[in-house]
């Protein structure tokens, strides 16, 4: 899909009738396979996965389960050797590369384990990064980086560089960008992993009010106490969906 020349609605009409009209991410028989050297590793395994508009999900499992190659996958960052991927009523498994690009920049959030801050840049200048890739005027950039900066507590730290903030400040400037685009998903890739016990709560806390004003999440975790802030837990094993539950399952 070169343009983007149906609407959202249009788009999740031509998705499977059996999938829900508000679902966010649809994949069907989703594999990846990796040759490494002369052995073929099968990474994802048939990944059937519906997440529907505004659940917040925490995608778990061990190393090697495949939650990464996941990870990639729902993120536009890699593209299934096999199986089919619907983003937002995109059928994103059958785009090129730019396309995808495109996409990636419209449709997802990014908030990584390591911030991924311009170090010389404001809070408010590394915030407006996706706008001016997505061709935004200065004066629009200026407007949505400081609301999305307020959004998560840091309207008073717009002008401070990564360095003149802690860590749990840092996540927050990295939340903010990947929120100025107005996604449609929130992806998260361990975004408590370099912070302390007590930081690690008020960020999971912070995704929990963007999860009550309407925000879908999807946490990727190995941490179990950080996937328990989700309301679903999706756990991954040797490239399959082992489990898919609700937290109040888990917690019964």
């Amino acid at each position: 899909m070169a343009k983007d020349i149906r609407t959202t609605a249009e788009r999740m009409a031509a998705l499977p009738a059996d999938v829900p009209r508000d679902a966010v991410i649809v994949t069907r028989n989703l594999q990846r396979e990796y040759q490494m050297g002369t052995e073929r590793v099968r990474a994802l395994q048939g990944v059937d996965m519906t997440i529907r508009k505004n659940e917040f999900v925490a995608i778990m499992g061990p190393s090697g389960s495949g939650k990464s190659t996941m990870m990639n996958l729902i993120g536009c960052l890699d593209t299934p050797s096999e199986g089919e991927y619907w983003l937002n009523g995109y059928r994103v498994s059958e785009l090129g590369d730019d396309a995808l690009a495109r996409i990636r920049n419209k449709e997802i959030g990014f908030v990584f384990q390591t911030f991924n801050l311009l170090p010389r840049a404001s809070a408010l200048a590394n915030v407006e990064l996706p706008l001016v890739y997505a061709g935004a005027s200065s004066k629009v950039r200026r407007e949505r980086a400081k609301g999305a900066l307020t959004s998560v507590g840091l309207g008073d730290r717009m002008d401070h560089k990564p360095n003149e903030l802690s860590g749990g400040q840092r996540q927050r400037v990295a939340i903010a960008r990947a929120l100025v685009n107005n996604p449609s998903i929130l992806l998260a890739d361990e975004p408590t992993g370099n912070l302390d016990s007590t930081t690690s709560e008020e960020i999971m806390n912070l995704f929990k009010k963007l999860h009550a004003d309407g925000q879908t999440i999807i946490i990727v975790t190995h941490e179990p106490d950080i996937a328990a802030h989700a309301n679903r837990q999706i756990i991954l094993k040797d490239g399959k969906v082992a489990r898919d539950t609700s937290s109040a399952e888990v917690a019964s």
